[in-house]
């Protein structure tokens, strides 16, 4: 299977311009060239292809019959590899990106970055895939990803961004009505909000200083959506695990408590991820770079 020989493409179009401009002086000042520059480019495209495009006389130029027929072909080429120039140009960050992140990550986290990036690259448009399921970037055509945990696939590239931990908690609301708990025994006994991601079996795994510990509530709501978790338990359905991050206006106006300051979970780092640094767009390294100085989870 043939390839596209791109440096033939541009000796076309510097054969179409000295056509249209009836010399090689014409169109190398068309060009900003030189008329030998030209004309060794010419000549370079005829040995090439193996055929004479142009009689030379000293004082006109005349197509062969040849010429004629790449010419007829091959008119419109000055324009087109303009128009491409101008559309893979990297001297202006413009085009789509393709970000995909949680739902309650996006809302509480990247949203108040959005305006500063909007701002700073107007010509720049996101395409937001808001998902909790771990999507495949290469096979979903995504460019950047905000995940939680070391990607899986060794070919993707990772920048962390910020490390939290689970943490527990409640209204101001339902710890007044159900009670604050001083045990694991009596945590365990509170109403729940499970996050089937983080606890499939039920089970709230967590650490009490150095010390790993596990118990099954009995009773639960279960659930596959952190932001729905999270509302869950702004609205005082229960207790849950929540990252500070993701809860850090809500713990700052006193709409959420920590229970048990002593427990929490595993370290989960963040990162922004994407399928590899070579010919990246401009557009999308200006979004990651926004996104890292923007420090989404200070």
């Amino acid at each position: 299977m043939s390839t596209v020989d791109f440096n033939r493409l541009k000796l076309l179009a510097v054969f179409v311009e000295v056509v249209s401009c009836g010399s090689f002086a014409a169109a190398a000042r068309k060009l900003r060239s030189s008329r030998s520059r030209v004309s060794e480019q010419v000549a370079q495209l005829e040995s090439s292809l193996g055929v004479r495009l142009l009689n030379r006389t000293t004082r006109q130029l005349s197509m062969t019959m040849e010429g004629r027929e790449v010419f007829a072909r091959a008119s419109d080429l000055p324009d087109i590899l303009a128009d491409v120039e101008v559309a893979s140009s990297q001297e202006v960050a413009r085009g789509r990106v393709a970000l995909t992140v949680n739902h309650d990550i996006a809302i509480a986290r990247l949203l108040p970055a959005l305006e500063s990036f909007q701002q700073r690259y107007p010509r720049v448009q996101l395409d937001l895939v808001l998902s909790d399921d771990r999507l495949d970037l290469i096979a979903e055509q995504i460019d950047v990803a905000i995940r939680v945990g070391v990607p899986r696939d060794d070919s993707l590239i990772m920048r962390p961004l910020f490390e939290d931990r689970m943490q527990v908690f409640a209204t101001p609301e339902y710890v007044r009505f159900q009670g604050e708990p001083g045990s694991l025994s009596e945590l365990a006994g509170h109403r729940w909000i499970m996050l089937q991601q983080a606890s499939p079996v039920a089970e709230v795994n967590m650490y009490q200083g150095d010390q790993p510990v596990s118990f099954c509530p009995e009773n639960y709501h279960m659930c596959n959506s952190p932001l729905m978790a999270q509302r869950m338990v702004l609205a005082g359905l229960g207790v849950g695990c929540l990252l500070p991050s993701t809860v850090a206006d809500e713990l700052q106006a006193g709409r959420l408590v920590r229970l048990m300051p002593d427990l929490q979970g595993e370290a989960l780092q963040f990162s922004l991820v994407y399928p590899s640094r070579r010919q990246m767009p401009l557009r999308t390294r200006c979004l990651i770079e926004h996104l890292l100085a923007a420090k989404l989870f200070v």
